[in-house]
């Protein structure tokens, strides 16, 4: 009970004890006025009455609040509880580079790489002496790569890389990539057509300095397409159809060139190594590019831009058919690979002149390492002990003999052959120090020195390079 209640109880009785007891009234209430008290106290009766039930009143209320208040607070508590907005958790990874990855697919990680290259070429006597300041000792930056790739929930997958080194600088890869299955590959945007296992390997993992001079001499580059790729336990199956290459189809309006490119790789374990055989296919339409292609080589290095075998423009050319053979073995400290293409142009109005050129390499490690293959294409060498953990990382030693002919049906480019000798040193999985020897023989040169066109000349070359 509350306090008022208590009062409002009270109250009428204490005033009927004071009668009771006798108390006495004012002297006035004997002189007549019995009747004007009664009324006074009937009043107060009722006043009090009043005031009682509006306490009640009031109490009621009070009470049906409290347990209004109290089903409110029970309802509240049984709503669940909120909850932020969830984020996926991310993991930071170390391949040479922080890599980011979520759970629901996301990923981010920045590539790049240096390679810079020095060199000296000991060419002919008898060349002018404007040709033979491009000779002599160069060096510049080969390659400075910086860009990202990673990974997108639904299977898709990105890689954008710029060449710093180039000028103007130049785009590299630019392309989306998705995957159905684990064992297609759909890519659209800037990448390598299938040109032959050399070409595909990436330059960071080459033997030499430089891919034989097919590579250059007919213009094998990142062209924008559309590609697929199955890969199987023992079988690469990879075709694309494509334009051409990004900077020149942003500087040339007129350019509605393209090309279709397949490859076959048989891939399967040979005794204690890796067995691969395989072949391509290439047709490229210039339609309105050029009226005349041109195919020219630097011998063994690139710090010089002269190049002793050239065709020159040859007109009236529509398109270009190539055919690549590729070979290879790696088993433990031990690889061997080789490689034949042949490009044909069709010309109207003029014989088509095939030209050829390849390679065969060996080569063995030295250290307790082996050799890496992966998805038809031989693939990074990681030290078994580094520099830094104890030891001195991987050293292999490479022999090479290559050759470009580009000379056929009146087209007299000339032949150069190379035989080469290297060394690399891996003092970690992401360094690499090359050492290169070539001597190059030039017959028919289209460079004469001093009227001659069969000559040699001898070239070292050294690279340091590292990539994350």
């Amino acid at each position: 009970m509350t306090r008022i209640t208590r009062v409002s109880a009270l109250a009428p009785a204490s005033l009927a004890i004071a009668v009771s007891l006798g108390w006495s009234l004012p002297a006035q209430a004997h002189d007549g006025g019995d009747a004007a008290i009664r009324a006074e106290l009937a009043a107060m009766r009722a006043q009090m009455q009043a005031m009682s039930q509006r306490i009640g009143a009031l109490e009621g209320e009070l009470v049906e609040a409290r347990a209004k208040a109290e089903a409110a607070q029970t309802a509240v508590a049984a709503l669940p509880a909120p909850t932020a907005t969830a984020k996926p958790a991310s993991e930071v990874t170390w391949d040479g580079a922080p890599k980011i990855s979520t759970k629901d697919g996301w990923s981010f990680k920045p590539r790049g790489r240096l390679q810079l290259d020095a060199a000296g070429i000991d060419g002919p006597a008898g060349l002018t002496e404007a040709q033979r300041k491009q000779l002599g000792v160069g060096s510049r930056f080969r390659r400075l790569f910086v860009g990202f790739d990673g990974t997108m929930p639904g299977g898709f997958g990105y890689r954008v890389e710029a060449d710093l080194a180039a000028s103007p600088i130049t785009l590299i890869d630019a392309y989306l990539t998705y995957k159905p299955s684990p064992q297609l590959t759909l890519t659209v945007g800037q990448h390598k057509p299938f040109w032959g296992m050399e070409e595909l390997t990436s330059d960071l993992f080459t033997s030499f300095l430089e891919r034989s001079p097919v590579t250059a001499a007919f213009g094998f580059e990142r062209r924008v397409g559309l590609s697929a790729a199955y890969q199987g336990k023992s079988v690469l199956l990879q075709a694309g159809a494509f334009t051409d290459d990004a900077q020149t189809l942003a500087g040339n309006d007129a350019d509605n060139s393209f090309s279709f490119d397949g490859r076959a790789v048989f891939m399967p374990k040979l005794g204690n190594g890796q067995l691969h055989l395989g072949g391509s296919l290439h047709y490229r339409k210039l339609n309105d590019l050029a009226t005349s292609v041109a195919y020219a080589a630097r011998p063994h290095v690139r710090t010089t831009n002269l190049t002793f075998v050239s065709t020159g423009p040859i007109a009236n050319a529509t398109a270009e058919r190539g055919m690549g053979l590729e070979a290879g073995y790696f088993a433990g400290r031990f690889h061997a690979t080789a490689e034949g293409y042949w490009q044909r142009v069709s010309r109207t109005g003029f014989a088509d002149p095939t030209f050829n050129g390849g390679y065969a390499e060996l080569g063995y490690l030295l250290t307790d390492d082996v050799t890496a293959y992966k998805g038809g294409v031989p693939d990074r060498i990681r030290p078994k002990t580094p520099v830094g953990k104890g030891g001195i990382g991987a050293v292999q030693v490479n022999a090479r003999y290559d050759w470009l002919d580009l000379n056929d049906a009146g087209v007299v480019g000339g032949r150069q052959q190379t035989a080469g000798l290297g060394m690399i040193w891996m003092p970690t999985d992401y360094v690499r120090f090359l050492l290169d020897y070539g001597h190059v023989w030039v017959k028919g040169a289209a460079v004469p020195a001093a009227g001659d066109r069969d000559y040699s000349a001898d070239v070292v070359g050294m690279r340091a390079q590292f990539d994350f």
